[in-house]
């Protein structure tokens, strides 16, 4: 278990204060997302250095404001949060200034699974406990971090291909990825097809998480796939991307062709009231409170569990108006 036993608070605050220094004589940034919430340099808050890998998706700025919203200074936080813009060159430089700031706990969403071993060292040689979030990491670093939370991805993978296979059995599927690598692309897509069976699979394109490429990947796709009756995408946004295509292409989303996601959010969900989704699998972004549960306890060398599972639901057409106006995000 990590603990603060080689760092002191001292060294931690006169990081700090050369680090406020440096910026004071570097004053008119350049408007960058990167962002400081805390108390005074004498607090006894933890100090917390959170890297997001972007804000590729609607799902994405739900997670960062509920992160925000519970590392608070008032819950005892001293936040410097990092915007890494789905680089994970700016995200390992966010994460070696963590070191360098001496920060109490590291918590990062990793853009992509690998690519992780030297600076995930460099963070445990400086003892800094890390609490994994959402994403994974696939790395030779020994216990590199101290605890996950997130939603189960493979589950999710599995929970849309269950529905495929018992309500369009004959489909001819086009599976929409995510971030090549990214756990989240390699999970969803292990799950799904491990139920609907390769066979089933007419083709495959990343859309990277987002709106405007799931829209170009479509319209690749029905060029490419013409005889496709079902789409597969790794999240809303996507699939919010490829009705658009569809649309564009003088077909009926969601009768022409079957829509089925991952997230929840609620123009996903709105598109299934609609019909033109036709399954959506949930992804809870709403779990900031967890994660500062988790964050006080390591920094207080509790116990925790390696693994925190966010539960998650699955809707279809039937979801009523009162249930999407509900939404939290």
């Amino acid at each position: 278990m990590f603990s603060k036993k080689m760092r002191t608070r001292g060294l931690a605050a006169s990081v700090a204060v050369l680090a406020l220094g440096l910026a004071a004589c570097s004053s008119g940034g350049d408007g960058d997302d990167n962002s400081t919430d805390g108390g005074d340099s004498g607090s006894e808050n933890i100090k917390v250095g959170f890297s997001q890998l972007g804000a590729e998706s609607g799902w994405r700025t739900a997670n960062t404001e509920s992160v925000k919203a519970s590392l608070t200074a008032e819950n005892g936080i001293d936040l410097t949060f990092v915007d890494a813009q789905q680089k994970q060159e700016n995200q390992i430089k966010a994460l070696r200034d963590f070191i360098d700031q001496g920060v109490d706990v590291i918590a990062f969403s990793p853009v992509v699974e690998t690519g992780w071993d030297e600076v995930l060292q460099e963070i445990k040689d400086a003892e800094i406990p890390v609490v994994l979030v959402d994403r994974t990491v696939d790395t030779t670093v020994e216990d590199p971090y101290v605890t996950w939370i997130g939603a189960d991805f493979k589950q999710e993978g599995t929970t849309a291909g269950e529905w495929v296979k018992e309500n369009a059995p004959d489909a001819k599927i086009f599976e929409l990825q995510g971030t090549l690598g990214s756990g989240a692309q390699v999970d969803r897509e292990e799950g799904f097809d491990a139920v609907v069976g390769a066979e089933n699979i007419v083709g495959k394109a990343s859309g990277n998480f987002t709106r405007a490429e799931g829209k170009a990947a479509m319209e690749a796709a029905l060029q490419a796939y013409p005889d496709m009756t079902l789409v597969f995408a790794h999240n809303d946004d996507m699939g919010l991307g490829a009705i658009e295509a569809i649309e564009a292409a003088g077909k009926v989303p969601g009768k022409d062709i079957q829509i089925v996601t991952v997230d929840g959010v609620r123009d996903g969900l709105q598109a299934l009231k609609d019909g033109k989704f036709n399954y959506v699998v949930e992804c809870n972004p709403v779990f900031g409170d967890q994660i500062l549960d988790a964050i006080k306890k390591v920094d207080a060398g509790e116990d925790v569990p390696k693994e925190t599972i966010v539960v998650d639901q699955a809707f279809d057409q039937t979801i009523t108006q009162e249930t999407i106006d509900g939404r939290k995000y």
